[in-house]
């Protein structure tokens, strides 16, 4: 598989940032994240996160309801299929997403959740993208009250991470108070089968992309396959699990807030691990009625944005096409 093989590299490759002072009533240890969040937006675009606060108890429920859920046979799973839901809720069957256009569709089965919103709730009344009610899987009772709750937990640390965004980019720690009121987001849980050695070279178990949103913030379980391109080597390298840590990057929408000053990076995965692999991505997407433009601190002099000015929801409808035929 040497198309699909990475480079090995030091952990200090993709920074390890403790985020616990981000919390601090002192604004020196709130700012001290922000430099170095600064540094690791500039170069990569990936990190780690440690101090967290997201309870470990709680991360090991949401893998163990995963992995009952992915066990169950494959029409109970479909019982819950994504497509019976209109805010993209549910299962999504193996192969069911292509990331890299082009290539074979993706070697994961996954399932979409997210806030609930009554049918009456004026976000679904409107038609807001990805706005809707849950599914649950009958046969697993506590799957729901479980991911509602990592859910509740990881928006709040992602309202938190936002305002170290803000300082990273000399910003008033406020700044991204719009995005963050009435917030989307996304519980992702994906389940990776292992990759034939003989299997087809150009198959990813997720093709090479970047994120739609604003944060994503990746929780690994044992296994490892995160793959992040390096454009100061050209090569890609591994972004290995690392015990009680988050892996953190910046989606497109980051990237066209700050005219690309900030990366959102390609990555991929590749499971050639031999055993099953399981991950939960969070994708936080703010609010989605927000309209995100260039910030005027991030243009040099007489520099114009490259992008228009988008609405979070116009854009993850759009990104959600490339990626669902």
């Amino acid at each position: 598989m040497k198309a699909l093989e990475a480079v090995k590299v030091s952990v200090a490759s993709l920074p390890v940032i403790d985020i616990g002072g981000l919390n601090s009533a002192d604004p020196a240890d709130r700012q001290a994240v922000g430099a170095a969040l600064r540094a690791a937006c500039i170069d990569k675009g990936f990190f780690y996160i440690k101090n967290h606060g997201v309870p470990e108890d709680l991360m090991q429920d949401v893998f163990a309801e995963a992995a009952a859920f992915f066990a169950l046979p494959a029409e109970q799973k479909a019982e819950v299929d994504k497509s019976k839901s209109k805010a993209n809720r549910g299962y999504e069957a193996m192969q069911g997403q292509t990331l890299e256009p082009g290539a074979p569709p993706d070697l994961k089965e996954g399932y979409y959740i997210g806030p609930e919103h009554a049918p009456d709730d004026p976000r679904v009344l409107a038609g807001m993208f990805n706005h809707g009610a849950n599914q649950w899987p009958p046969q697993l009772p506590n799957f729901g009250p479980v991911m509602l709750r990592y859910l509740d937990v990881m928006m709040g640390l992602s309202a938190t991470m936002m305002r170290g965004m803000a300082l990273s980019l000399d910003l008033p720690e406020n700044y991204f108070d719009g995005f963050n009121k009435d917030a989307m987001a996304t519980v992702r849980l994906l389940h990776y089968p292992p990759q034939s050695p003989q299997g087809d070279p150009t198959q990813k178990g997720a093709g090479a992309h970047t994120d739609f949103g604003g944060l994503t913030i990746l929780r690994q379980g044992e296994i490892g396959g995160l793959q992040v391109w390096d454009q100061n080597s050209g090569n890609w390298i591994h972004a290995e699990p690392l015990p009680g840590t988050y892996v953190v990057n910046l989606g497109d929408m980051i990237a066209r807030w700050t005219n690309d000053r900030y990366r959102s990076t390609v990555h991929r995965v590749v499971n050639a691990s031999g055993k099953e692999r399981y991950s939960v991505p969070f994708f936080y997407g703010g609010n989605y009625s927000f309209e995100v433009k260039c910030i005027p601190t991030c243009l040099a002099p007489g520099e114009q944005p490259k992008y228009p000015p988008v609405t979070v929801d116009q854009h993850m409808r759009e990104m959600y096409k490339r990626t669902y035929k």
